[in-house]
């Protein structure tokens, strides 16, 4: 089918992933319709922790997506109402390492030296980049999105198959993270529970991540009235309850890095499941002669790679 430029796109998902490419979409001049049978601050996005960053992923492809979304967060993050802010952090390891060479190409980008590190932590850089508020940015993609003209629909459940979807529009871009199991049979993509705990502000500034990533990853993210610390990674898992013992063990580590987020009050556990695919896949295919766009399986990147992956999918439909 060869697609014109007023041809109608239906976006099936309201993460973060959804709401930018429709976004995208939208803003280009495309008509654009997204559903899903959940509101935006019901999905896995809405619990993320969430900081920029190209994390370590078996897919070449995920470099690039992340530093083009970097541009568009910048500017996303002049908005004070946006709950993107771009800041100074640091990461660290305990044993000899090397900054990775994209990061060389980030603002405030600087090796640091041992006494400018955490105790037990002999290497680290620190640079600048965004964080999110992530309720605050769902809504401000959703206020966005409304005012560029393009229809959202809350569904009662959700969608089965790909027919369903072309009954919205001609042209399906799928951005149904986990959901992509049942819509279109993809046993490729499967959950990881995370866990991460929101404690008070004890008057800290910025973000730290232990180096390399391990299957428990130590990390903070200071907010302004809050701290997001992390993180837990269990592959399979696919239930959504709290589990306060690793909470404990999560303050514990990030305790051991800033003694004073030890001594914060905890606030609450978020707990979501990360859509894991050995690679992400965006791809252009058909259903039934239609075009169908997939981008989905983003696992713990999504906010990383939104903007990137958004962006060819706009080129991918053409």
């Amino acid at each position: 089918m060869a697609l014109t430029a007023d041809l109608e796109v239906v976006v099936v998902g309201h993460g973060v992933a959804g709401l930018t490419t429709a976004l995208v979409l939208s803003e280009a001049g495309r008509t654009v319709t997204v559903v899903s049978d959940r509101v935006p601050q019901r999905t896995t996005s809405a619990v993320a922790g969430a900081l920029w960053g190209p994390y370590v992923f078996d897919d070449p492809r995920v470099l690039n997506w992340s530093l083009h979304s970097l541009p568009d967060l910048t500017a996303i993050a002049a908005d004070p109402r946006s709950g993107v802010r771009i800041v100074q952090g640091i990461e660290a390891s305990r044993e000899p390492a090397e900054p990775p060479a994209w990061l060389r190409s980030v603002s405030g980008f600087a090796t640091c030296g041992p006494s400018e590190l955490p105790s037990g932590f002999g290497w680290g850089w620190t640079y600048r980049a965004p964080i999110f508020e992530m309720p605050v940015y769902l809504d401000y993609l959703m206020n966005r999105l409304v005012a560029s003209g393009a229809t959202v629909q809350l569904l009662d459940d959700p969608l089965h198959e790909l027919d369903q979807a072309l009954d919205f529009a001609p042209v399906v871009v799928n951005c149904t993270g986990l959901g992509a199991r049942d819509l279109v049979g993809d046993r490729e993509v499967t959950p990881s529970w995370g866990q991460l705990v929101i404690t008070e502000n004890p008057g800290i500034e910025g973000f730290f991540s232990d180096f390399p990533e391990s299957e428990d990853p130590t990390y903070w993210i200071a907010h302004p009235d809050h701290v997001v610390l992390g993180g837990m990674v269990r592959p399979g898992r696919g239930d959504l309850l709290p589990d306060p013992e690793a909470a404990e063990r999560i303050v514990a580590r990030c305790a051991a890095v800033l003694p004073e987020l030890g001594r914060a009050r905890v606030r609450e556990l978020r707990v979501g499941l990360r859509p894991v695919r050995p690679r992400v896949r965006l791809e252009r295919g058909t259903h039934h002669g239609f075009p169908v766009v997939h981008n989905y399986g983003h696992g713990g990147s999504g906010v990383t790679l939104s903007w990137g992956c958004a962006r060819q999918v706009q080129s991918l439909i053409g």
